[in-house]
């Protein structure tokens, strides 16, 4: 099979997800399902839509993206989560891409969506992106072996900007999103831990101020209104609560 876009997902239990973002991948060459300690019908439902399956168990989430990088077959890559959408336009735009570009990797914007509000504004600070570089060829991007918001290396060169967004559903609801702060800052203590330097208390109470400002107010948070505001609490909570269960409590066996 000479496949020129590999359309990439990893999922972990995503059966209420993975089939409305694989029916909009019809335009990719290949499709690569990552299945990651599934125990629910996401293989069933994946297989109704490809045969290139990748089945394991990784403990950090760049291990588990680099492994399905290196399954694919095309010299595109695009990669995309079981929360996400790609629409007839950015489809259209990857293919374009992938056929002319003379760049190595490109970023893909996003439009965040919390239930059915689309929430363009606030969104960084390791709690949401508004965009990321999710079509690149083989080769050109690494990711790094942190359990949560791996590290990043490229090679190559950066071209522009695709126009078009994906739409990605990040959060159900507010519990849903508090809930995502709860496991990305049990997932970042074990990496503080690992690494043998958590931080201090005080730079971590002072990134409170910071991170909110960052969200709130340098990247328009409060154009969303109350959503906004949620999104920078949760930005500004990320580092000190992290170092808080860094420091106070132990891995899980």
């Amino acid at each position: 099979m000479n496949a020129q876009i590999s359309a990439l997902i990893c999922a972990h239990n995503e059966e209420t997800r993975i089939a409305d973002c694989l029916e909009r991948l019809s335009f990719a060459d290949e499709v690569v399902v990552v299945l990651d300690r599934c125990t629910d019908r996401t293989e069933e439902i994946a297989r109704r839509f490809t045969d290139r399956l990748l089945k394991g168990a990784w403990d950090n989430e760049g291990d588990r993206r680099n492994a399905g990088i290196a399954f694919c077959r095309g010299p595109w890559v695009l990669e995309v989560d079981a929360d996400e959408r790609v629409g007839e336009a950015l489809a259209r735009e990857i293919a374009d891409a992938a056929r002319g570009s003379s760049f190595d990797w490109h970023e893909i914007p996003v439009d965040n969506y919390i239930g059915q509000r689309l929430v363009r504004h606030g969104w960084g600070a390791s709690f949401g992106r508004s965009a990321y570089a999710g079509l690149f060829k083989k080769g050109a991007k690494i990711w790094g072996r942190e359990r949560v918001h791996p590290k990043l290396a490229f090679k190559g060169s950066k071209g522009p900007r695709l126009e078009n967004p994906i739409q990605h559903y990040v959060d159900r609801d507010i519990a849903d999103m508090i809930g995502r702060l709860n496991r990305y800052t049990s997932l970042r203590a074990m990496d503080l831990r690992a690494s043998g330097d958590p931080g201090s208390f005080a730079h971590n109470v002072r990134r409170i101020f910071s991170r909110f400002w960052k969200c709130y107010v340098a990247r328009k948070g409060y154009r969303e209104g109350g959503y906004g505001f949620l999104i920078a609490l949760c930005a500004a909570l990320y580092p000190i609560l992290s170092y808080l269960k860094a420091t106070l409590e132990k891995d899980p066996p």
